[in-house]
């Protein structure tokens, strides 16, 4: 399944400034899930503005929160009774930096769910090379 920035307004909680994935494609190959989300960095986002004058550096923290949302995509057609938080970041590495014209490619593989967790890890590249990957938790919790 492929999805595009309008129908991920329909499928996901994010909206702008804080969506961060273009398009996404779930993949389901046997026993494993698999997402990739794109996104293409502008130069004018609000989280480039101050990082750095003159040599602008995708945040860090921007890069996981993308590779969170690539694996947000695994819950879409689940319970729709809960919200779904970010419980842990694992094992983040960052490898490369990612600037103004990169765009970055999230891969994102469901692992197991245990309970109300769900598992999953996931990795950043700009033009094949890794600039970023981590391990992620997530609970989903009954709304209130």
């Amino acid at each position: 399944m492929k999805f595009n920035k309008e129908q991920l307004h329909n499928l996901l909680p994010h909206r702008d400034p804080m969506l961060l994935i273009n398009d996404v494609e779930l993949i389901q190959n046997g026993e494993d899930i698999l997402s990739i989300a794109h996104y293409t960095v502008r130069g004018d986002e609000f989280f480039l503005q101050g990082h750095f004058p003159n040599n602008p550096v995708v945040p860090g923290v921007i890069l996981c929160e993308m590779m969170t949302q690539a694996c947000c995509v695994f819950f879409i057609g689940k319970e729709t009774n809960v919200d779904t938080y970010l419980t842990t970041l694992d094992s983040v590495k960052f490898k490369n930096p990612v600037r103004p014209g990169d765009t970055i490619q999230l891969r994102a593989k469901f692992i197991k769910t245990n309970r109300i967790f769900t598992f999953a890890s996931a990795e950043a590249l700009v033009r094949d090379k890794l600039v970023a990957r981590c391990e992620l938790s997530f609970a989903l919790v009954p709304k209130a």
